[in-house]
């Protein structure tokens, strides 16, 4: 049986540890902040520490005889805790500092997909002070603006015109807010069309997609609210969405390998790990927002789940530069539904006690992957992020859907999470959506 750690301590490093585990793994867990279900999962195997101190995670992996890491968070990712592990000839699976700088700065990014010319680029011009600012709207107007600060914001740094920022005044303060805090910024020209998910595995030059996902990123239902990490996500049986199709997969997997190409060229390093390539169908192309040098969360627990290969032989086969196209996923539709504390993002309640039906959940058939809770005196409690993620996995979104939200009555807190996500209505809005982009 091999060693296997896995650093983070959120949802998506809950199901990666248990697809590792179910693939035969002696899991270990090293993490800033207790989750319960990796420790389960480890049997006690664990190590709470910061997830940025590389030495005593690589003490840790020599002294538990690691075989290989999983590296589940971007922070540590793109500050370099992969060379410095493998420094120690502990392979790992995420990309080196130099390729995590895809999530870890937008301005790369760009440069990088304006450098190679890869379509998908969106419009934009990078500041470090307010000075040209005002110039550049006035080109570009006001409406058609998104605002990014340049580092990790958790997904909820991005201020959209007409969602977040509705003035001239609103787009400078803010703009001004991200140089005090001594970051550069870019502005974007704002897109409009359908956001989709597409997972990919990369082992330097091969990439592997996984089932399309959709997330939502908005706090309350019918996509108001200010944003979040992630509300919930949802994946449909074919592994498409139905506004997007075969041939639109084709172009965001192109994408990807350019970039993964791009990586190479530019920095000298193979790009190795996962990424997530977050895209927008617009009424002429497809557009690439974002990439995250990661699984996403939710999205992972949408595809992990499916897997009908075995996770620690493409965690290998991502180490040895040896994937294959033979991977394969169970043709079913999935749902998650956050559960968060009552008053999250902005005024959330902490350490409130959430009592989990564990017995009906699993009778119901729906499963659940810790977030941001805690564990005392084998009761959990919340703290200010998102609890925990619910999932129904059924042969149609439907079912999928029903199953999950029958699962979020399992738990009992005080607690909210959006019911829409999943359902027939809401999908029927987004496709309306996109109808309504593309007949114009």
């Amino acid at each position: 049986m091999q060693n296997i750690l896995i650093v983070g301590h959120g949802a998506r490093e809950h199901v990666i540890g248990e697809s590792l585990v179910n693939s035969g793994a002696k899991l270990h867990s090293f993490m800033s902040f207790k989750n319960a279900g990796l420790e389960d999962l480890s049997e006690g195997r664990i190590k709470i520490h910061s997830e940025t101190d590389f030495k005593e995670i690589v003490d840790f992996c020599k002294e538990k005889r690691i075989d290989f890491v999983v590296i589940g968070p971007e922070a540590p990712l793109v500050i370099g805790i992969v060379d410095a592990i493998q420094k120690h000839d502990i392979p790992c699976i995420g990309p080196s500092i130099e390729a995590a700088q895809l999530e870890g700065s937008k301005i790369f990014t760009r440069y990088l997909l304006d450098k190679y010319k890869i379509s998908s680029n969106i419009q934009s011009k990078m500041f470090r002070s307010i000075e040209g600012v005002e110039s550049y709207l006035d080109v570009v107007g006001n409406e058609n603006i998104v605002v990014k600060p340049d580092g990790l914001t958790g997904g909820k740094g991005v201020k959209v015109f007409g969602e977040h920022l509705f003035s001239r005044k609103d787009i400078l303060e803010y703009c001004q807010e991200i140089v005090s805090g001594k970051s550069p910024f870019i502005i974007e020209e704002k897109c409009y069309g359908e956001e989709f998910t597409l997972q990919t595995f990369v082992d330097g030059k091969n990439v592997i997609g996984t089932p399309l996902v959709q997330d939502h990123k908005r706090a309350y239902e019918d996509d108001t609210g200010p944003n979040t990490g992630g509300m919930g996500s949802y994946s449909m049986e074919d592994h498409l969405m139905p506004f997007i199709t075969k041939n639109d997969v084709k172009l965001a997997l192109e994408v990807i390998k350019k970039t993964i190409n791009a990586v190479k060229a530019e920095t000298g390093v193979n790009y190795k790990g996962f990424l997530y390539g977050g895209f927008m169908k617009t009424a002429k192309e497809l557009k690439l927002i974002e990439y995250n040098s990661r699984l996403g969360d939710p999205e992972a627990m949408n595809v992990l789940p499916l897997l009908n290969s075995n996770f620690v032989d493409i965690c290998w086969a991502i180490i040895d530069g040896n994937l294959s196209q033979t991977i394969s996923f169970k043709k079913q539709a999935t749902v998650c539904k956050y559960l968060a504390p009552e008053g999250y993002p902005t005024n959330p309640k902490k350490d409130q006690q959430i009592k989990i039906d564990k017995k009906s959940l699993n009778n119901i058939g729906a499963k659940y992957y810790y977030a941001s809770v805690y564990r005392e005196d084998n009761n959990i409690y919340t703290t200010t992020s998102r609890a925990m993620g619910i999932l129904g996995i059924a042969e149609d979104l439907q079912k999928a859907e029903q199953i999950a939200e029958e699962g979020v009555k399992c738990v009992e807190g005080q607690l909210f999470h959006r019911k829409d996500i999943g359902t027939l209505k809401l999908l029927q809005k987004r496709i309306d959506h996109m109808n309504s982009l593309l007949n114009k």
